[in-house]
């Protein structure tokens, strides 16, 4: 396993080396929500109730902006099939890339939501379920953002295949994550299912697309 950790500690230096891809992330995150109310006007009732959609879609959004990078830089240097002839199946590759993608840009997402649902109006009980869902949901994304960066190795223009791909697998998060938002805001339903059935979602992806996105990957390499 220390290879494993070996080589998410290198991704996540890389990342944070470069610094741009975080930035841009952060920053159209930012500006995705600031803009928003200036479209819709200074109605505050309508901004808290559409708060959790606005903040899931832009977060969903600024992820895709980085999940390209995943294998993209390694693939063009040559160090993704040193990696693959490495001790580690490219399987735990996958995992690797895709946690320290998470963590180099989920959690600066998971943690600026809060700040940025003050912009939308977001009433205070729902802070701290705004947190834990992201932070339950946004592995998901990584994950299922490694699979389309896998699928998508070596294309031209492959970003907007990529979207393409990932997009639609990004709704049944968004849809739980919204949902478990609005139990706490809104009601009738309760918080607990959307959250259980948001977490499984999350479990599934982690424990499904390390494979997926490992077969595309060797098929990519040859």
């Amino acid at each position: 396993m220390s290879a494993f950790w070996a080589l998410v500690r290198r991704d996540l230096r890389l990342a944070w080396r470069e610094g741009g891809a975080i930035s841009t992330t952060l920053g159209f995150y930012l500006v995705v929500v600031a803009i928003l109310p200036l479209g819709l006007g200074p109605d505050l009732n309508l901004l808290a109730r559409i708060a959790p959609g606005v903040l899931w879609v832009a977060l969903l959004l600024s992820a895709l902006l980085s999940v390209d990078r995943i294998f993209h830089n390694d693939h063009e240097d040559g160090a993704l099939e040193l990696l693959a002839l490495g001790p580690l199946p490219l399987e735990l590759i996958v995992v690797a890339k895709a946690l320290a993608h998470w963590i180099s840009t989920g959690i600066p997402l998971v943690l600026a939501a809060p700040v940025l649902a003050l912009l939308l109006n977001l009433p205070a009980e729902a802070f701290g379920v705004l947190l834990l869902t992201m932070a339950t949901g946004t592995p998901a994304t990584s994950f299922l953002g490694a699979l389309g960066a896998a699928l998508t190795l070596g294309l031209r223009r492959g970003g907007l295949l990529l979207s393409l791909l990932i997009l639609p697998l990004f709704v049944p998060v968004l849809i739980f994550g919204v949902s478990a938002i609005n139990a706490v805001i809104i009601g009738p339903s309760p918080f607990l299912p959307s959250y259980l059935i948001l977490a499984a979602l999350t479990l599934a992806t982690l424990a499904l697309t390390p494979f997926a996105a490992a077969a595309a990957l060797r098929l990519n390499l040859q």
